[in-house]
Formats: C-alpha cells, structure tokens, sequence
C-alpha cells in the first residue's frame, strides 16, 4: 500500500471514529450552553497560566495548584464540561497510541551510532 493512500485512510478512520464523533457532539452541546463554555474557557486559561510559568522556569505557587484542582472540581460537577474533557480525552489517547505506532514504525531513523544523542533521548522498543 501507498503510504500517502495509508495516511489518507488512517485520516479518514480519525474523522469517522467513535472518539471524534463524541468529541463533535460534546462540543456542540458545551457552545450551547453559555456558563458551561464560560466555565470551560476559564479553566483552560488557568491551566495554561501554569504551564507558561512552569515552562519559563518559574516555580507554581502552591495556591495557584491548588485553585487549578479546586476548578478542576467544579467543572467536572458540569455534566457538558465534564462530557466534553472526557471525549476530548478519548481522542487524545487513541492519537497518542497512533503516534506511538508510527514512531515504532520510524524507530531505525534514530542510530545512536549515527547521532550523539544522551541516553535518555534514546527508547529502546518495548517488549509486547
């Protein structure tokens, strides 16, 4: 098979999923539902906060994760927000398998002998 035609399958296969339907139906029914969406937004933006602290090398202040689990909490009492995190979730673990495969597929472009890359930038394959 064409590895272009696979990835055009494999494409199509995400769109027509479960998972992306749940994810379609979960985020027209949050857009509905104004506080939900609301409720969503600030959550998001909350955690994105942290992770820009966390990635500039700035220590998180131990309230700052604590009002992050709090919100957590009350989003998930939503059933829309919580439905929508939950399919979201869904097709984010089945494209992270996806990627697990193709980099399983694509292991032998990494030569260690080739590349002076650390140990630790290096997997070896799993024994499954």
């Amino acid at each position: 098979m064409n590895t272009y035609d696979a990835a055009h399958t494999l494409a199509k296969a995400i769109r027509e999923s479960n998972e992306m339907k749940e994810l379609r139906e979960a985020k027209e029914a949050l857009k509905a539902d104004e506080s939900a969406k609301n409720m969503l937004i600030d959550f998001r933006n909350e955690q994105i906060k942290m992770q820009e602290q966390k990635l500039q090398g700035i220590e998180v202040a131990r309230e700052s994760e604590e009002k992050l689990v709090k919100l957590y909490e009350v989003v998930n009492l939503n059933t829309l927000v919580k439905g929508y995190l939950e399919a979201e979730y869904k097709i984010l673990r089945m494209l992270d398998d996806i990627q697990k495969i193709i980099a399983e597929a694509t292991r032998e472009l990494v030569d260690k002998d080739l590349i002076n890359l650390p140990e630790r930038f290096i997997e070896e394959p799993d024994d499954e």
